[in-house]
Order: C-alpha cells, then structure tokens, then sequence
C-alpha cells in the first residue's frame, strides 16, 4: 500500500500567526520523505483560517525543490475557481519540474464563503467543473488547449512546457455528492475518498462509479485513494482524548466553513445532496455530527490506527492512504511525535500489504 501525508495549514482561533502556522506545517512536509512516507499534499481553499492554502501547485513546487522523490498531491485544485489554461501550465510546469511525481487531484468546492470571494455562483459549480475538467485533463494529454463550451471558451494555445507523460491513471477528484461520482467516471479520474458519511453509503457509490467506469471507458478503473484524519499514541486513553478534542475540533472547523449544519445549500441548484447533508447533522446534532465523524477517522495505538486503516481500504478497495496529522491548533509536538510514531510502527505494515497494482504511479 501507498502511503502519503498531507498539510493543510488550519489555524483556528488565530493562537498563531499565520506564518507560525507556515513554518511549522512546513517543517512536518519536509519530514515526510526522510520519515519514509511516499506522497505530500495539500487542499486549496480561501480567505479563512479553515485551511490557508489557496494554492496547492504553488506549495507542491516548493516541495519538489524540497525532495527527491517522494510524489506530490493536490488535495484538490478547485477547478471553476480558475482559468483552466493557467492550472494546465502550472500543471504542467510542476510535473516537468519534478520530474514526473505530481498527483493530480480536482474539485468543484462547496464553501459558499469562497464562491463569493470569487464572484462566482455557486449554481454554475458542477457544468463549470465538467467542462473546466475536459478543457484541461484533454489539454494535458495532447499538448494544447482548445475547448469551446458554455463556461469555457478556449481557443488552440499550446502549454509550454510540454506535458511530457500523461495523466490518465494518476488524477482523482474529490465526490462526495452521488452526481458528482457519475461525472467522475464519464470523464475517467479516479476517486479520492474523504471519510465524511455512512460506510455503506460509501460503499455502494464506489461499487456504482466502478460499474459506470468500466461502461464508458472498458478498463478498470484506478484504485481509490483513502484519506484521514490520524492521530497514533502509544497510551490508547490519550488518543481518545486527542482525537476528541483535536479530530472533533476540526469537524467543528467544516462546520464552521462550509456551514453544512444549515439551511443554505438546500435550495441551492447543484447542492442538492448536500442539503440531505444539512438534515442529518440537524436530526443528530452537531455534537453528534462531531462524534460520528470522529469515527470515521484513524485514531489509537499503532494496532488500533493499523486495524482502522487496512479496514477501511478493504471497504472501498483503496491502494493508497494519506494521513492528515497537524490540525485543529494541535500543539506542533503533539502532531510530529503523531507523525513519527505512525512512519515508525504503523507505515511499515501497510507498505508491506499487497494491492491490485491499479494505481501505475505508486509502483
């Protein structure tokens, strides 16, 4: 099994300056290869200290310059926030730089907060995310953008530098409405999969992407790629109280961003799924919300997070797991003897699990 990490930069409260919050997320990136971990990432979001990335590519070239060989993720790059010419360049710039190790991950976004900083409607969200998606994953391929759609007007320019391998089979998209995993397979990405609903609801979806995948493309699709939020102690009662209080804190975090505990995204074209979303945090609380996810997430002793781990990608017949370990205003400590203590007694039993081999840019 692949196994990864990712920083995300939160920095609640505002205990820290964001620079602070910089240097120390920075730090645990460039732990990441020495400690044996084979991926960094990292999510876009804005203008809030929900997570302070707004540009994943950005950070992942500083990264490249930073390691040899490790592969480098985005966790996503949020497509109708963007001309799709300029994330085709970048893209291609990254992975020419790096010599070939970016993992391409893609979204539409959900944070109402970011679609008016940028002026957009979020109504426009997914056929934007689709044709923005086609623009530039077809672009990548062939060496030049040229798509005329209703959102995207691009005539022919080539991307310079040249994309020099391809992407099909290393680029994933985050779905978490049941809509969005069907557009997922009409357009043949893979699924990067954040623990935040049912199992079963998880499950069923990923059996329906894989049917409709090999449908419109006749091949299997890529494995899943499993992210979560961890956190490793050798004293099991720590880690509980940890993961309350750390893990917990961050959902309070999604909460407070996406506000998904509320009305707003019920009648919002686009957003219907997410509406359903609203009502079940409503019916259970958001102290419950906050206790369901923790569950959802890997926390405990080494045997423990292992268990939950290799559990979890047995579900969904994930490959790859990326571990988030600083979040929610943890002490920098806290998160890194995590992190070691993870590479250390959990990462090398998972590395030692056989997989499929569906995933061609982890071999």
């Amino acid at each position: 099994m692949h196994v990864g990490t990712a920083v995300i930069f939160q920095n609640p409260h505002k205990h820290l300056t964001d620079s602070q919050v910089y240097a120390r997320d920075v730090a645990l990136a460039r732990l990441a290869e020495p400690l044996g971990f084979e991926s960094i990432w990292s999510v876009e979001h804005h203008f809030t200290d929900y997570t302070m990335c707004p540009d994943p590519l950005q950070f992942l070239t500083y990264m490249a310059g930073c390691t040899t060989h490790v592969r480098l993720g985005t966790m996503v790059v949020v497509l109708p926030w963007h001309d799709p010419l300029r994330v085709a360049e970048s893209v291609a710039m990254l992975d020419n730089l790096s010599g070939g190790r970016l993992i391409l991950g893609l979204g539409r976004g959900a944070g109402r907060v970011e679609f008016d900083g940028f002026r957009q409607d979020m109504a426009d969200s997914r056929p934007r995310f689709v044709e923005s998606a086609e623009c530039v994953l077809t672009g990548l391929e062939r060496g030049y953008l040229e798509y005329l759609g209703q959102y995207v007007q691009q005539p022919r320019v080539d991307i310079r530098p040249a994309p020099s391998l391809s992407f099909r089979g290393r680029t994933y998209a985050a779905a978490v409405s049941p809509e969005s995993v069907s557009i997922m397979a009409k357009l043949g990405i893979g699924l990067l999969v954040i623990p935040q609903k049912p199992w079963d609801a998880v499950e069923q979806e990923i059996e329906d992407y894989r049917r409709m995948y090999r449908d419109i493309n006749r091949e299997d699709p890529p494995a899943p790629i499993l992210a979560g939020w961890t956190f490793c102690d050798r004293d099991l009662g720590r880690a509980r109280e940890y993961a309350e209080k750390y893990i917990g804190g961050y959902w309070q975090t999604v909460l407070d961003h996406y506000r998904f505990h509320e009305d707003h995204l019920k009648g919002q074209k686009g957003y219907e799924y997410y509406g359903k979303f609203a009502n079940n945090i409503q019916r259970q609380g958001v102290d419950g919300a906050v206790d369901f996810f923790l569950n959802l997430q890997v926390w405990g002793d080494p045997a423990r997070c292992r268990d939950v781990i290799v559990d979890n990608c047995q579900r969904i017949g994930a490959e790859a797991f990326i571990g988030v370990f600083s979040y929610a205003g943890m002490p920098a400590q806290d998160a890194e003897g995590s992190m070691r203590l993870f590479a250390d007694a959990v990462m090398p039993s998972l590395k030692a699990m056989p997989i499929k081999g569906k995933m061609a840019w982890a071999a």
